[in-house]
């Protein structure tokens, strides 16, 4: 029994030496012992990028590339989210995380302890402006003109710049409380203001939601970037740059590509059918049907309709979401639509009310019955998830977490700053709320138009 002694002793060894610290680095857990658990753990973080939460289901370039990774390898996923680089690094090394799905930035330190691996991505900073002939296409015509920046590198590399130049560009720092990267962005598209700075892939995921930018005037050196394993799991490396280098011209990797940085994010918009009539759509008796059994008027489930997918039944979202009420595949069968029913307008409509009616409940916490309308739409769109956190970040700062305008709808725009998301009371990470902010408006504005010009 001497042999099974020593089994043992050597076991408590390597488990001995694969904990924490300097140790960590001594662990050699590389693809044989990952095949043989049966998971990949995937380090990563939140952002519009890598991963985020929306309407209750996982997303993120990184995390659909992660996810393509691990099913090569016969594995299942398990995801963590850390808060920065250098906390993902730190996990990785301890042995919490086996690969950093995510573009890290390529560094000579970072080689003493990391195997750089898979795509080797380009990133660098550009100008974010409006398209037209008055676009900017030299940086020397930044000279007296305004730019508004985040602090931080995009703050550092214009005042550089600036210096460059000889001075003249006007900068203006914004408050990392109050704004984010991409509310800047937003404020270029809608005219607030004319310039900003960004990297070029967040350029490019916002650019898609606002097709009247021009993010093609770079302003900084290129900055490498990869995924990263520890030096000890070569073989995990070596399977990461093979798995690229043969499917990053799959249907898989484009369609994932295409989904963020290509495909529009705004469903266009077509006017009543018929006014005179008293006609919203072609579906009105459906709304009308299923209207009464939320307390709904049908005009404002008519509404929520026509800003979801414009009436047209066989519209796909860039998320995947279906149908006349674009719910989610999971949400549609949560809720009973059969399978290939999903553009069929009336288990549409039946679904969304049912989903609705889960809502409403979820918030009847709420005591005014507009305010929890306003609550329950804010949820269709998002997710309750990122409600529910903004919900607690109001209730934390002091303001009413059962009124949503200037309330709560503050906190759901701030989820996109890392001091929010990242604050203890959120359970649901990144989200960009300028989307649901103007979702709930568009909705209530629209269903009051309806309910002017259309009789009940």
């Amino acid at each position: 029994m001497k042999w099974l002694s020593l089994v043992a002793l050597m076991t408590c060894f390597v488990l001995y030496a694969c904990q924490g610290g300097k140790q960590q680095e001594e662990c050699k857990f590389d693809l044989p012992q990952i095949k043989e658990r049966g998971e990949l753990v995937v380090l990563t973080t939140n952002s519009s990028t890598s991963y985020f939460n929306y309407r209750g289901e996982p997303m993120g370039f990184q995390y659909e590339l992660a996810l393509q990774f691990a099913h090569s390898l016969g594995v299942k996923l398990k995801l963590k989210v850390m808060n920065s680089s250098a906390e993902m690094i730190n996990s990785l090394l301890r042995g919490d995380g086996d690969l950093i799905a995510y573009n890290l930035a390529m560094t000579n330190s970072g080689k003493d302890s990391l195997l750089y691996c898979g795509e080797e991505h380009i990133t660098h900073q550009v100008v974010v402006q409006r398209r037209g002939k008055e676009a900017l296409k030299d940086v020397t015509q930044l000279v007296d003109k305004d730019i508004y920046v985040y602090p931080g590198k995009f703050y550092t590399r214009i005042v550089n710049l600036n210096n460059e130049l000889g001075g003249g560009i006007r900068i203006h720092k914004v408050e990392p409380d109050s704004l984010s990267e991409e509310d800047l962005i937003t404020w270029v598209a809608e005219g607030k203001i004319d310039y900003t700075i960004a990297t070029n892939d967040v350029a490019k995921i916002n650019r898609t939601y606002y097709q009247n930018l021009d993010i093609g005037l770079v302003i900084s050196f290129d900055q490498r970037s990869s995924w990263a394993v520890r030096k000890t799991s070569p073989l995990l490396a070596e399977a990461a740059n093979k798995w690229h280098r043969e499917h990053v011209n799959s249907p898989e990797f484009k369609a994932s590509a295409r989904r963020y940085f290509e495909l529009n994010k705004r469903v266009s918009h077509g006017a009543i059918l018929s006014v005179k009539e008293g006609k919203i759509s072609y579906y009105d008796d459906l709304f009308k049907k299923y209207a009464t059994t939320i307390g709904w008027d049908w005009r404002l489930l008519a509404a929520l309709a026509y800003t979801e997918s414009n009436f047209n039944p066989a519209t796909v979202s860039w998320a995947g979401a279906c149908g006349l009420m674009q719910l989610m595949p999971k949400t549609a069968r949560a809720m009973g639509v059969p399978a290939g029913k999903e553009n069929d307008p009336e288990e549409s409509i039946k679904a969304a009310v049912k989903y609705i009616k889960i809502l409403q409940n979820m918030f009847a916490e709420v005591p005014d019955a507009s305010e929890r309308t306003k609550f329950v739409l804010a949820a269709y769109n998002a997710g309750s998830g990122h409600v529910t956190d903004a919900m607690a970040l109001s209730e934390k700062y002091g303001r009413n977490h059962y009124i949503w305008e200037h309330n709560v709808a503050h906190y759901i725009l701030l989820k996109s700053h890392e001091e929010y998301y990242q604050d203890p009371v959120c359970r649901n990470g990144y989200f960009r709320g300028t989307e649901t902010y103007n979702f709930v408006r568009e909705v209530t504005e629209r269903a009051e138009i309806y309910k002017q010009k259309i009789k009940y």
